[in-house]
């Protein structure tokens, strides 16, 4: 069945020793349902051991067993999967690894399983459907995992369920249109009429729209993508390294310029303090002199800087200041941490002339002791 508005759909797998999962996961989804989802497309991620056995078990032209099931249930020249649809993992030099075995070897596999969703998932047109059911433990779970950062609303997540003896057969890869006998390790003989292939549909969280901008575009490393999602879900604190010219907005450092930094500090010490409304300020009852002192902090007394700020503030702050840097720091925070920035954001309450502007954040979550 064709997927309105995706003509492109996937079937994204990982494999190891057991190629089966593949054609069981395909018969599940374009057999065995009572609505089909016929993939445009298979994909496979492995290792080179399972890339071979993928290749000969699945992709020989005679004895091929993708091409069996296509041929048995009217779908050949419907589906692609050549040869180069199967992604081998390689290592820092570039050389195929054999197996995943190693710290060092589990962080490839998640790199590049993660860029292997990033980049299908960037396709506005293509659905994808993910099986974790191959491959070692870990390559599922990371494969999952890439989804739950990138999958969109079309994007689905599953199991393959087989049952008993048919699961653990190496000559099951699927049920025949014909059906016939087969026979156990122990020579038991088996029909296959009796095999079940169902789906377990794996819901997940959908993390896309919380993780930065660059992230959705750039391949930025799995363990670095995960402590940005994490950025959504933590209660959101702040704390200033003023030295440092940066920020942390909850375990994420956000570099601003200075004048942007002692700014945005400035109003984070008024929050924690309670001053003006609730720890927002107006203009007409701000003083400079609070800014100008975390400026100097920033930059050093004798910057050049520090004059000009001096001078911009002299006759007072007025509403186009406190306008300004609001605008200017919340596009510095969209940046660096996308949707997490909502609570960092500086907003304003009121109507003009009495507008107020703060850090909505309460204020036991602001750390101002490195601004003092």
């Amino acid at each position: 069945m064709s997927v309105p508005g995706f003509p492109r759909r996937i079937l994204l797998a990982v494999t190891g020793l057991t190629p089966q999962i593949v054609t069981e996961t395909l018969y599940a989804l374009a057999v065995a349902q009572a609505e089909p989802w016929i993939p445009t497309e298979i994909r496979l991620i492995t290792t080179t051991e399972g890339a071979e056995r993928a290749r000969l078990s699945l992709l020989d032209p005679k004895e091929g067993q993708f091409h069996a099931l296509c041929r048995d249930y009217g779908l050949e020249g419907k589906i692609a999967f050549p040869a180069q649809n199967i992604v081998v993992i390689r290592d820092a030099g570039g050389a195929p690894l054999a197996d995943i075995r190693t710290p060092e070897d589990n962080t490839l596999a998640a790199d590049a399983l993660l860029a292997e969703v990033r980049s299908l998932c960037a396709d506005e047109k293509c659905a994808l459907h993910v099986s974790i059911a191959g491959g070692r433990k870990t390559m599922g779970f990371f494969l999952g995992y890439a989804l739950s950062l990138f999958g969109r609303a079309q994007d689905r997540l599953s199991h393959v369920l087989v049952n008993e003896p048919f699961e653990a057969l190496r000559e099951f890869y699927f049920p025949p249109a014909q059906a016939r006998v087969l026979h156990t390790a122990k020579g038991r003989p088996i029909h296959t009429a009796d095999a079940q292939v169902l789906l377990a549909d794996i819901p997940f969280v959908r993390l896309r729209e919380g993780l930065p901008r660059q992230a959705l575009a750039h391949g930025a490393p799995f363990a670095s993508l995960v402590s940005t999602a994490q950025l959504a879900v933590d209660p959101p604190t702040l704390r200033f390294e003023l030295k440092q010219a940066r920020v942390w907005c909850g375990t994420q450092a956000v570099a601003l310029p200075p004048s942007l930094l002692a700014w945005y500090a400035w109003l984070a010490e008024c929050r924690a303090a309670g001053l003006g409304e609730e720890g927002f300020m107006r203009h007409s009852d701000a003083s400079p002199d609070r800014y100008l002192a975390i400026y100097a902090k920033v930059v050093g007394r004798n910057h050049p800087s520090l004059e000009k700020a001096r001078l911009a503030t002299r006759g007072g702050l007025d509403a186009s200041q406190f306008e300004q840097k609001r605008s200017k720091i919340n596009r510095q925070l969209e940046a660096a941490l996308s949707l997490a920035s909502a609570p960092y954001k500086v907003c304003n309450r009121g109507r003009r002339p009495l507008t107020r502007y703060g850090i909505a954040l309460p204020p036991e979550r602001i750390e101002t002791a490195l601004i003092k």
